[in-house]
């Protein structure tokens, strides 16, 4: 079954995922890029070969998410997949189900540090990134290994929502928690996949993971060119140029990037999550 490590995207998912990799699948808690193979994306093109071939259109990948699934499971074995993808319903067809779930891990961030972040992602401008968080889209297509099936968001708002609720077994990750408070969130993390599987870990292999996964550490593997999960964008004069993935991590301020105009009305419209959330 599934343990899903989801998030909407810019959210601090693949340095999730990285601790996740580096804790189930090394004994010293060493990560490096290629644990990433580990925990796949989910949907992606390969999961839909026995049942389409059409991955541009949403309305017929909706009708196979639960049978990828069903495939994926044959083994019957823990597996932790990520997903940007929201857990809806479309027309009768879930985007999981209760015997293919065992669990969520979900990764969420401040959604004014999103903007900046979406920006540089999707080479869009702040206020198309705005509009990004507040709109339901389908996004994919993008990344280097074009591997990728459309994928529905949903509004940011939504998307948390919409896990939160129909996950028995969650856990809610703050982005700013596990930068500030690392080591704690960690032990969260451990404390809760230990309840599904077992895990071998200890003071040495917990200190290791966080250093091996810390932003910085992650940004001078990727400048070494070892991270192989970019997206392609569009510069002032480069046409589909590999964009950096670690971007500005940390460094991500609202305060000093967004304009008033901007903020208030992401705080207007995603009020009653942020506030649940802490975000204001």
């Amino acid at each position: 079954m599934i343990i899903w490590l989801a998030s909407y995207p810019k959210s601090g998912n693949t340095w999730l995922r990285s601790i996740v990799a580096a804790l189930m699948h090394t004994d010293d808690g060493e990560f490096h890029f290629d644990l990433l193979d580990q925990i796949k994306q989910f949907p992606t093109k390969k999961h839909f070969t026995n049942f389409t071939n059409d991955f541009e259109d949403i309305h017929e990948i909706k009708k196979h998410w639960v049978s990828a699934q069903d495939l994926i499971n044959l083994d019957n074995k823990v597996k932790f997949f990520k997903t940007h993808h929201i857990n809806c319903k479309i027309d009768q067809y879930n985007f999981t189900d209760k015997k293919n779930t065992l669990a969520t891990i979900y990764i969420v961030r401040d959604p004014r540090n999103l903007v900046n972040s979406i920006s540089n992602h999707f080479s869009k401008s702040l206020e198309e990134s705005k509009n990004f968080l507040l709109t339901t889209r389908l996004v994919g297509g993008q990344n280097v290994e074009n591997n990728s099936v459309k994928t529905l968001l949903g509004t940011w708002s939504n998307h948390y929502k919409f896990w939160k609720n129909n996950n028995k077994n969650f856990l809610l990750i703050r982005y700013e928690d596990l930068l500030e408070n690392t080591n704690s969130e960690l032990i969260k993390i451990i404390t809760f996949i230990k309840k599904f599987t077992p895990i071998q870990t200890n003071d040495i292999k917990n200190k290791n993971i966080i250093r091996t996964t810390s932003f910085n550490h992650l940004k001078s593997l990727e400048e070494k060119g070892d991270f192989k999960e970019n997206v392609y964008g569009r510069t002032d004069k480069t046409i589909n140029k590999k964009k950096k993935f670690f971007y500005l991590g940390p460094d991500n301020n609202w305060e000093n990037s967004l304009d008033n105009k901007i903020k208030d009305e992401i705080e207007s419209e995603l009020s009653e999550e942020m506030k649940e959330l802490g975000y204001l």
